[in-house]
Formats: structure tokens, sequence, C-alpha cells
């Protein structure tokens, strides 16, 4: 299904040195907003959903294999939180469903029993273009540029609100004033692209996923509390505004794009190489608390899991980096973690067009329409009919598709 709710890690000492980038031009540009994808369809879920995440009603506790949610027609995406779901409508009307305990699904649930088992829309006051969702918050990006943000963040030390004022069970705007391009939600941070360029982040800074937070303030126990960790700001190197095309998010890492070179920066936990910067020795491993340069390169889109990374670059092709556990490299029975980017064997004859990552899974979407998984099966998520882990990529077909084969 999605992320869970992991125990949060707490961050390495010392701050990593700023990397080099090529001085931002002057030139004033604007990114356009971007449009909602043409293609619609259904939705078909599987897993575990004790909580409601499965959006199959209150009957349905498990599905082995992905099973239609009936009530969901014309969706154009989709996002998996830790324990909610987020649907969007090629109308921009978007759908939550699963556990509203902090407020993710954006809208009230207590006066209806059995609600957040079934997809329900979000009052949002304008159409929205694109979702995102993290452990306990969801974010949305409406067609006027203004981001919209509910839910709640969380640290190592528990609830941290989505604001100094707390939870947020309904949609508020996150930046007034300033009109947006892009969002992509970690595990419990927020990044936001700008018109301009600039990016913005917000939530929790424990593994450096802010990319503007000092070691010493990431905690939110510095004099300035977390102030500084609940609004949002901007991303710098070297005291200027960094100037990006692109952003992504993993559960606790940042990427963007620069705007002049084309070269990929991120920043966040390291522990594994999945940023794709070296650690200074094995036994010297630290969170990246501002920009670095990373090793990708020709990069179409990027997404990740708890301790892994995929890159899925401009040749269609699928690289990942990071932890080898449970299978969610893909690259088969390996002995060693992958500390640089190495392509997927399994999927190397295939054109692929979209990537997804849950904390230890892996997805991708083919040309054809073909669905593959590998990595952690121990909740039924990667929707093969077992629970077993899945070392390289294995094509899923719906429940509905796989007892016609068996007939």
């Amino acid at each position: 299904m999605g992320r869970g709710r992991p125990k949060r890690e707490n961050p390495a000492n010392g701050d990593a040195p700023a990397a080099k980038v090529a001085r931002t031009s002057s030139t004033k540009f604007e990114l356009p907003l971007p449009a909602l994808p043409k293609l619609s369809g259904n939705v078909l879920s599987c897993g575990q959903g004790e909580v409601g995440q499965l959006g199959l009603g209150e009957d349905v506790f498990e599905k082995t294999r992905p099973a239609l949610i009936p009530s969901l027609r014309d969706i154009v995406d989709i996002s998996a939180g830790g324990m909610h779901n987020l649907c969007l409508t090629r109308r921009g009307e978007v759908y939550s469903f699963g556990c509203n305990d902090e407020g993710a699904l954006g809208r009230a649930t207590a006066d209806e029993e059995g609600s957040e088992f079934e997809p329900r829309r979000i009052e949002l006051p304008a159409p929205c273009l694109k979702i995102s969702a993290g452990d306990s918050h969801s974010a949305c990006l409406l067609n006027d540029g203004r981001v919209y943000a509910w839910g709640s963040f969380r640290d190592s030390h528990g609830n941290m609100g989505l604001t100094l004022e707390g939870n947020k069970r309904l949609p508020i705007e996150v930046i007034p004033g300033v009109k947006s391009v892009d969002i992509a939600s970690g595990g419990d941070h927020l990044v936001i692209l700008t018109e301009n360029g600039h990016v913005y982040t917000v939530g929790c800074a424990e593994q450096g996923q802010l990319g503007r937070i000092s070691t010493r303030a990431a905690s939110g126990e510095s004099r300035r509390g977390k102030t500084d960790l609940l609004q949002p700001g901007i991303v710098t190197l070297k005291g200027k505004k960094v100037l990006a095309d692109a952003i992504w998010a993993s559960t606790y890492c940042t990427y963007f794009k620069d705007r002049n070179t084309a070269k990929i920066f991120a920043f966040g936990l390291n522990n594994y190489c999945q940023l794709g910067i070296p650690n200074p020795s094995e036994n010297v491993v630290k969170p990246v608390f501002v920009p670095e340069l990373t090793s990708f390169t020709d990069v179409k889109t990027i997404d990740g899991g708890q301790h892994h990374t995929l890159i899925l670059k401009t040749d269609n092709k699928v690289h990942v980096i990071g932890r080898k556990e449970y299978g969610r490299l893909g690259l088969g029975d390996v002995s060693e973690d992958a500390k640089t980017v190495t392509p997927v064997p399994a999927l190397a004859d295939k054109k692929v067009t979209e990537i997804c990552c849950g904390e230890s899974t892996s997805f991708a979407i083919t040309d054809k329409g073909e669905l593959y998984a590998w990595g952690m099966g121990s909740n039924q998520q990667l929707g093969t009919g077992n629970e077993e882990d899945e070392q390289t990529p294995i094509q899923i077909t719906p429940a509905s598709r796989s007892k016609a084969s068996a007939s």
C-alpha cells in the first residue's frame, strides 16, 4: 500500500559541507503549472486495511491481490501515505480514505461511523492539479498555484503538529501569497517548488531533510523551538537561494534539479548512500543537512523509501541505490548494499514510464501498462497473493484477472 509509520531516527552530529554550484542567472523566469494527466482510470488496492486504507469498506481488512475500489472513477493520480491514501480525479477533485487520527484525510469523520473506510471528497477552494501524502500529512497543489495541506508531521518525540498551532484536520494554505508549481511529501516533511524556482521545506528536520536547519536546531529543542521547522523556509546554498526546476522527496530525503546546470542536489538521511553521495568512511555516516551534489545523472524522476532510492533515467531505464534488505533494490539475492547507482537488470528490456516506492518496496510501470513490484511483502502490499519478499521485479495482476487466468 504505502509508507508505514517507522520509528524516527535521531540525526547524526555535524553539518555536511556545502557543494559547489554554478552561479545562478539573474534572468527572471517562471515555471509553468503542471497539467492534469490525460489518462484516467479506476483504482485498485491491496495489503492490510485495519484503519480503512484499502478503501473497500468496514468489512474488508485484507487483500492479497489488487482489488477494485468501486466508488472511484476517472482517477488521474494516486498517492499512498503511511496509513491513508489520496486520489485525484480528472475534474480536480481529491478523495481520501484511511487513518484519520491526526487529520490526514482532510475531512471530518467523527460524525459518521466508518467514513474513514470509504473514499470521500475533500472540500478545497479550487480544483487540484497534484497531490502528495506522507506519514500523517497530506498536501495538494491547486490550479491557481496555491498549496494546501492538512494533518500532522512527526519526529522522534512524536506528534509535531502541522503548524505551530498543532494538527490541522482541514486544509490550510501553506505559503499565502506565493505561487507554486510543484509539491513533494516525504514521510514527515513537505517540499514546495515556486514558480520562480525557489524551494521551500517544512516539517521534521532530524535527518537533514529540510536542507536549511542546523544539526543543533533539528530536534526543535533550541531557543527557537519548532518555529523554523513548522514555518516554511527557503533552501539556500552558500547564502544564495537555490534555483530549481524539479523537486522530489523520499521518506527522509529531498532532491532537486538545479535549473542552470541540470545537476541533482540532495539532502537528508544518507546512511546507505541513498542520496547518491558517498559517506566519508565506513565508520563515519552523517545526514546531509545542506544541499550537496549527487552522482545522479540523466534523471527523469526520483522516488525512494526509508533507505533506498529509485531513479528513472531519461532513457526510461530504472536504477537503484541504497539498502539491500527485503529485496527492495530488485537486484536479486545480493550480499552487499548498492552504494553507487546500479541498473535493475530485470527491467533492462522494459521501457518504464513511472516509478514509486513504499518504505521497503519498489514499483514500476511500463509503457505497455505492466506493473512490476519487488521488496518486502510481509503485509501483502506487493499484491503478489502472498507475504513473501520479492528479490527481483515480478509482474502484478489484479485479483479478477488472476481468477480468470486460473479458470
